[in-house]
């Protein structure tokens, strides 16, 4: 099938697939000598799953690293989307109750509690199986640092814990501060080179660490031991990094 077909097959625009071929997410079965893109039945299976991928939330650079891996299997990925979808439906559904309920409420139909106007929020679980997909398709810096450490003696091991600690007091200092100034920023600059040393973190694997600090109580409650607000504030700030850096 040509571009033209395939856009008009699957509502993607041309644009679109044009873009995924560029950035080597959908590459072309083939290329005629007159540059018409040519695509398969396997360019359209791997269209799906990069859709998939795209409506659970996953950006096109995780997604290009989960469906390139060579321990990526379809069938495994597919049961994994069905059951993001699953429970995303099943979150949409208490959404639309409390939604109905609110409605009654606001018409004097029924008396809601504040408690029950937020039953169908829940922002402590983060998304369960984008870490499944990240932990089995993904991001391998873990077992590269762990590697690492293993390797150190035990002299080396403690220089590198106080490293790491001279980091955190030097992001506690500047916590009260924009997490997009250039202190803030020169600082977080230090604990993303600690970590490539370390590993290796892209810049989206850089801001999903910032994330875990905060939605894991762990990782807040040690941070935060070097001050209230740290693990938010650094979350901030790998954020920010990280678009700068994925933007470069």
């Amino acid at each position: 099938m040509k571009v033209k077909e395939v856009a008009e097959l699957t509502g993607v625009s041309v644009r679109t697939l044009h873009h995924y071929d560029e950035i080597g997410l959908l590459k072309p079965e083939e290329k005629t000598e007159s540059g018409y893109r040519i695509y398969s039945g396997a360019n359209l299976e791997t269209l799906q799953q990069v859709l998939f991928f795209r409506e659970l939330g996953f950006s096109l650079t995780k997604i290009k690293e989960i469906i390139t891996d060579p321990d990526y299997d379809r069938t495994e990925a597919l049961a994994l989307q069905r059951r993001m979808l699953v429970d995303r439906r099943g979150q949409l559904d208490r959404m639309i109750k409390v939604i109905d309920q609110t409605i009654r409420h606001h018409k004097g139909e029924i008396h809601m509690t504040d408690k029950e106007k937020f039953a169908g929020f829940d922002f402590t679980k983060g998304n369960p199986y984008e870490k499944e997909a990240r932990q089995r398709w993904g991001d391998k810096a873990v077992d590269s640092s762990n590697a690492r450490l293993g390797a150190m003696s035990k002299e080396e091991q403690e220089k590198l814990g106080q490293e790491m600690n001279e980091i955190y007091f030097k992001l506690a200092d500047l916590r009260h501060m924009s997490p997009e100034s250039d202190e803030a920023q020169a600082a977080i600059k230090l604990w993303w080179e600690y970590l490539n040393r370390m590993g290796s973190y892209s810049p989206e694997a850089f801001k999903g660490l910032g994330e875990m600090y905060v939605c894991d109580e762990r990782f807040t409650k040690n941070i935060d031991k070097f001050g209230e607000g740290l693990a938010v504030f650094m979350r901030d700030a790998m954020a920010v990094f990280a678009d700068r850096a994925a933007a470069e």
